[in-house]
């Protein structure tokens, strides 16, 4: 039987952030009472925010107390829920923030972060850079108006609200059903990197017909037996990667019609676990990301299959 598998953990930026208690989002007055107390962090225009040491060498996102940005709620800042102490939690944009080791970004320290902040500083992050793309290029007369706590703009013109948007991209661990892997190298990344297929989802088109286009045409291989295995949100800027894997033949011809995609090879499965160790030529994504956890898991899989 082909190898089958799911996740071993839930990736790091898909844990469950604190309350993000969405009902407050229209209540003005509470939200305005609640800055006295509330926490804040503050995220600039590199999407840096500040971290602070946590217990077993992990790294918190640092909260500010509110108070000591400003006396009353900024219209710029965006309600991302409270903690467990009831104390509403802001993000508020600043241009830079200083150049610091405690000043990082998600892609540098989110696997590193305790359980849900990783998701709280996603939120954050993914909400400011929505909010900035909104009113770039355009004069401040015609900038759409915060509501709802920062979970909607309006057009002060015409009326009518707009919500955040989320692009669905799939990502695809293809597999031979045993201990081989189809890993491509994009240009762009260093010397070998290799990492799984993705691609965002057409126009109506399912998840499932997305991995199926989009690996025929990124390395020329039919894929089949494509099986859900979990998501994560992406706010680079606005994705949410949802992962797949499926089963692919190492003898079919790879075949590179896609300027995304420069080199694409089969890998063992002995060279992936060197990879996720940090041994060896290959260098895979790093574990922040969904395709770490993919790879992991499916390594796992193959292991405890007594494939390896």
């Amino acid at each position: 039987m082909p190898l089958d598998f799911t996740l071993d953990s839930d990736p790091v930026l898909s844990v469950a952030a604190p309350d993000r208690a969405a009902p407050l989002r229209q209540d003005a007055e509470s939200l305005a009472r609640g800055w006295a107390s509330a926490r804040v962090i503050r995220v600039d225009r590199r999407n840096r925010f500040a971290i602070e040491p946590a217990p077993e060498d992990k790294q918190r996102v640092h909260l500010e107390p509110a108070l000591d940005l400003a006396d009353s709620l900024p219209d710029d800042a965006v309600f991302l829920g409270q903690t467990e102490e009831h104390r509403h939690i802001w993000a508020v944009p600043v241009d830079e923030l200083p150049d610091d080791p405690a000043v990082t970004s998600l892609r540098e320290c989110g696997a590193e972060l305790v359980d849900g902040d990783g998701s709280l500083a996603t939120q954050a992050v993914a909400l400011l850079g929505w909010h900035r793309d909104n009113v770039r290029g355009r004069d401040r007369a015609h900038h759409p108006r915060s509501v709802d706590a920062g979970w909607a703009i309006e057009d002060p013109f015409h009326g009518g609200l707009e919500y955040p948007r989320t692009d669905p991209a799939m990502i695809c661990l293809v597999h031979d059903g045993g201990r081989r892997v189809l890993l491509a190298h994009q240009p762009i990344w260093p010397a070998g990197m290799y990492s799984h297929v993705a691609g965002f989802v057409e126009a109506g088109e399912s998840l499932e017909g997305c991995v199926r286009r989009e690996v025929a045409e990124e390395v020329g291989v039919v894929v089949d037996r494509v099986r859900y295995l979990g998501s994560q949100p992406w706010p680079f800027p606005r994705s949410l990667m949802v992962g797949f894997h499926a089963i692919g033949d190492p003898d079919a011809p790879i075949v590179l019609e896609d300027e995304e995609i420069s080199e694409a090879a089969w890998f063992d499965v002995d060279e992936v676990r060197d990879a996720l160790a940090g041994r060896g030529d290959l260098v895979v994504a790093s574990p922040v990301s969904i395709a770490h956890v993919m790879l992991r898991s499916w390594v796992s899989a193959v292991d405890r299959d007594g494939r390896g």
